[in-house]
Order: C-alpha cells, then structure tokens, then sequence
C-alpha cells in the first residue's frame, strides 16, 4: 500500500511536471493563438460596425440645419416629442419607473414675436418601490410652458413666460394634488455645429389640497449638443433640480450623463431619434440611481 501511494505522488508529480514543461515549451502557443484570434474578430467587428455607422451617415447627408432646429426650445417649429424616461434603482426595492413624456410644441405667430407652447403629460408606471406598496400606473402632473421669444434670427436667442404645473395626476403617487405656476427662461446660441444654452424655471405652488405640501421648486437644464453635416450629433441636457422645501440631504436631484441622435427621414417624414444615459451624482434617498432616456421626435417644418 505504501508502495501504491508512493507511485501514485510520482504520477502527479510526473504529470505537473509536464504541464509546467508543456507550458515552457510551447503550449502558451494556443492561449497566444486565442488572443490573436480575438484580437481579430474584435478589429474585424469594429470595423464593420464603422462601416454601417458611414454608410448610415451617407444617406443622411444635408439635414444638420434641422437638427439644429430641433435642439432649439423656442424654434418656429411644429414637433411632437415622444420621450421614454426609464429609472433604475428607485425606493429599498431598487424598482423600475418608466416615464413616457407627450412634449408636443405649437408655435403662434405674432409678428416680431413668437408664442412657443410647449406641454409635457407624464404617462408613469411604477413598480413597487416600497414594500407592500404595489405597482401603479396613470397619468402623472401635466406641465405647460408659453414662451414669448423674437422671431427674427440672432445670435442669442431668447425665450420668456409662465409656466405651470396642473394637478392632472390619476394617484397620489404620481404627483401632487396642488397648482403651481412660475417663470421660465430660456436662452441659446447656434454657433458653427453647435447648440448649447439653458432653460431654468422655478414653481411655487398657489391653490390645491391644503394637506399637500406647498412646492417650492426649481429645475435648470443646460442642453450642449454637437452637430454634424450628415444629421448625427452628439448631446447631453440633464434637468438638474432643488426642492427647497426638502432638508439639504433630499434637496437635489444633479444628473450627469449624454448620448447620441441623428435625423431621420421617413418618405418627406423628418424625425429626431436620441438616446442618452444618465446617472444621478446627487440626489433624494429613494430616487432613481440612474436613467435610460429614449426620444423620437417627429418634425413638421414649415
């Protein structure tokens, strides 16, 4: 027996010998050929995927000018966005909310001015965020936004008025039952390929259910969007904001993140695609960790 296991130690000992021998001697060669191989494939589907980005490019030659015009808040410009916000990490039971905005625009002429109406409806389905709360789903607070703003072409270009929050809300969870109202400003400049400015508001609330509580908020979009010659460009416009009312840990919800659109035709159809990634460097104990923002925009130039 003694004889058996020693035999048996030699054979081990025999076949590492001869792993670490195969490995000194040549074997590396295969795990070598591997990462080539992967190397290869990896340059292979990078460049095809350059390749279909080119050639997508190609057939979008032209439509920069109305990429700029869709970037612009107060454009002359009819257009129904359709804006799916998805939320990830939201409440102790990390849940998904999934915000779909209705954000059409309507302009009015009025001679050396133009009234911008803009109104965004949040259709909101949450999971359960809190435990043994349920999931839910309806229409969240309805907000509209009249911007005043010249209508000949400058430099900076400006936008001024009201704006108001509407106790639409088909649940207490989807918002909250008080009217609110306040300004909003928005300012921009279109230099070259680019498309940068901000849009601020502030609400206080003034009418509702005197049990909710009072709002006293404020929200500051900063929009930077690089444009190029064959309708893709580059974004980021986070919406960053300051619930006063709040204790300095829940008062500020500051998103950090971009993305990518380009225009699109469909027939005589233009349509703004975009897609961004958010993540939320400051924000309340139960909010959102991070978000997938989805927008197609349709177009209807004049």
């Amino acid at each position: 027996m003694v004889e058996l296991k020693g035999s048996h130690k030699e054979l081990q000992f025999s076949a590492l010998t001869r792993r670490i021998v195969c490995h000194k001697r040549g074997c590396s060669r295969v795990t070598r050929k591997k990462q080539e191989v992967a190397k290869i494939r990896f340059r292979y589907l990078t460049t095809g995927m350059l390749l279909m980005v080119v050639a997508a490019t190609a057939r979008a030659d032209g439509e920069e000018a109305l990429a700029k015009e869709s970037q612009n808040p107060v454009a002359d410009i009819i257009s129904l966005p359709l804006e799916n916000n998805l939320d990830f990490g939201v409440g102790p039971e990390d849940a998904r909310v999934n915000t779909l905005n209705l954000k059409p625009v309507y302009p009015v002429d009025f001679g050396k001015l133009n009234l911008i109406n803009r109104v965004i409806a949040p259709l909101v389905y949450q999971q359960e965020r809190f435990d043994g709360e349920g999931s839910e789903f309806g229409l969240g607070n309805i907000t509209y936004q009249a911007f005043l703003s010249p209508a000949a072409p400058s430099e900076i270009i400006w936008g001024l008025g009201p704006a108001f929050i509407l106790p639409t809300n088909t649940d207490d969870r989807l918002g909250g039952d008080k009217w609110s109202a306040g300004p909003a400003l928005v300012v921009l400049a279109k230099p070259g390929h680019w498309v940068f400015g901000t849009l601020a508001q502030h609400f206080w609330s003034f009418a509702g259910d005197s049990d909710e509580n009072n709002v006293n908020l404020s929200s500051l979009q900063y929009f930077i969007n690089y444009n190029f010659p064959t309708g893709w460009y580059l974004t980021t416009n986070p919406t960053m904001t300051a619930n006063w009312d709040e204790g300095s840990s829940d008062r500020y919800t500051i998103p950090v993140g971009g993305g990518a659109g380009r225009i699109v035709r469909f027939s005589k159809q233009p349509v703004d695609f975009k897609l961004q990634g958010f993540w939320n460097a400051e924000k309340p104990d139960n909010a959102a960790d991070w978000t997938v923002q989805l927008q197609v925009k349709l177009l209807f130039p004049k």
